[in-house]
């Protein structure tokens, strides 16, 4: 774990509402904070670019979001442009529908495209499960296997957009559990990273998901959650190890 738990933050500005102001003013806080990424929708990577030329903090932009259900040529030229506009991580979302079809040459070579897409442009690539949609593990595993044959840098476990029944009722987005963490880390190849997204808001949180095997998180709570750092340890390294 780095000494800033800043570093392993993807800040993300994903919601269909937000405004070019609302990108300019988490991009400043991203640079502030020194994350890891800004996660954006592909319009606003030039803008992203420009704003955080020369800092450590990456463009990282969203691919077939947010139900991966666009053709895999729309994705591999989505990758390229994106690639071409400034963005060095893309985050791509499976086709959900082929996953549960059990299609999985398909899902294979739809993965790949992008993945090759990002490596052939010096980017990293992490692929969405979205995991609130797939019952039992199985799919989850067969989708481990499948990133770290084609190479892929991470996996990742949700939009943040999944929105499915609750037991309480209403709908929501689920998030990263613990169980999908465990075998997210547990089924993907040890060079392959693994991004929680969604529900990981605190520092107390954020630590969880680390001890879970998550090397990057996927927030909006990035704030709160390197303040959460700085309240828990006085500003130094918690004694934990992880």
């Amino acid at each position: 774990m780095p000494d800033s738990i800043a570093r392993l933050i993807d800040h993300a500005l994903l919601h269909p509402t937000l405004t070019d102001e609302q990108l300019r003013e988490g991009c400043q806080m991203a640079l502030g904070l020194e994350l890891a990424s800004v996660c954006i929708k592909p319009y606003a990577v030039p803008l992203a670019a420009k704003l955080l030329a020369g800092s450590p903090v990456a463009v990282c932009t969203v691919i077939g979001f947010p139900h991966g259900s666009v053709s895999t040529d729309v994705k591999r030229f989505e990758a390229e442009w994106a690639c071409r506009q400034g963005a060095t991580e893309l985050d791509m979302v499976v086709n959900v529908g082929k996953v549960l079809s059990g299609d999985w040459d398909f899902v294979a070579d739809d993965i790949r495209a992008v993945v090759d897409a990002a490596h052939q442009n010096g980017a990293l690539a992490k692929v969405i499960f979205e995991n609130e949609f797939l019952p039992g593990d199985e799919p989850k595993i067969e989708l481990c296997r499948i990133c770290s044959r084609v190479g892929a840098d991470f996996v990742k476990t949700s939009t943040g957009f999944g929105f499915v029944k609750r037991a309480e009722g209403g709908m929501g987005a689920i998030g990263a559990t613990e169980h999908d963490l465990k075998l997210m880390r547990a089924h993907a190849d040890p060079k392959v990273g693994v991004k929680a997204s969604g529900g990981v808001r605190t520092y107390q949180d954020a630590l969880r998901v680390v001890e879970l095997g998550a090397t990057r998180i996927g927030t909006s709570s990035s704030e709160a959650i390197v303040a959460g750092q700085g309240g828990a340890s006085g500003g130094q390294q918690p004694a934990q190890d992880y």
